[in-house]
């Protein structure tokens, strides 16, 4: 009977070994039927009503943040674009009430010297709209030189230094403002006699005069 068992208990460990485990495949079955039963047990606790003192009530998942959070929508109906020359009028405006400047004035030489372009630069380092020098820049503490506000202020400020040195000459003003606060009393008084300063001088003048004409008929 011993030998018996023995020869038993032989032939069951030889069936298990000798028996297929189970696979990759089927492991892989059993976590997602798993899984799944996870789910429908969750769900179903979320959906199972829970009876109080007032009735029966239906316990129902959180809605999403997305569906009650804050929502903004926009639209864009039309673009109304504004041509360079007005593009800065306000700012133009103030410059002109702070410093006392004709606006028509910042204006003029604005398009001189950079045709409203606020990224301009000059082969001298010159910058922005109203082509600031950087030693004026750091002079007048413009940290943003290529800001349109801080540009147009600086650009304002230097004009009215430049009227108060003039007297309000307007040519000498703009030779100033083109060559250099000191050009003009480099050369007794006058305008330099370099080709650039006299060219920008008749320009800038120009400008002026052509707003001014158009004000008048309008």
């Amino acid at each position: 009977m011993l030998g018996l068992r023995l020869n038993d208990e032989e032939r069951r460990h030889a069936d298990r070994r000798t028996s297929a485990r189970g696979t990759h495949d089927r492991r892989r079955g059993e976590r997602r039927r798993a899984r799944l039963r996870n789910l429908v047990f969750t769900g179903l606790a979320l959906a199972v009503p829970h009876q109080t003192s007032h009735g029966i009530v239906w316990k129902l998942p959180p809605p999403p943040l997305w569906l009650t959070g804050p929502r903004v929508s926009t639209s864009i109906d039309s673009i109304v674009p504004i041509e360079p020359a007005r593009a800065y009028d306000s700012i133009i405006a103030d410059a002109a009430k702070t410093y006392r400047v004709d606006a028509t004035l910042i204006r003029s030489v604005m398009n001189a010297e950079s045709g409203f372009d606020p990224s301009a630069v000059s082969r001298a380092g010159a910058m922005g709209l109203m082509q600031i020098m950087p030693e004026i820049a750091e002079t007048f503490g413009v940290e943003h030189p290529f800001d349109p506000r801080e540009n147009i202020m600086a650009g304002a400020r230097l004009l009215r230094e430049l009227l108060d040195q003039h007297q309000g000459v307007i040519p000498l003003v703009l030779a100033s403002y083109n060559a250099g606060p000191s050009a003009v009393a480099d050369w007794g008084g006058v305008v330099p006699p370099f080709a650039e300063t006299q060219g920008y001088v008749k320009r800038v003048t120009g400008l002026i005069a052509d707003a001014r004409r158009g004000d008048t008929e309008n």
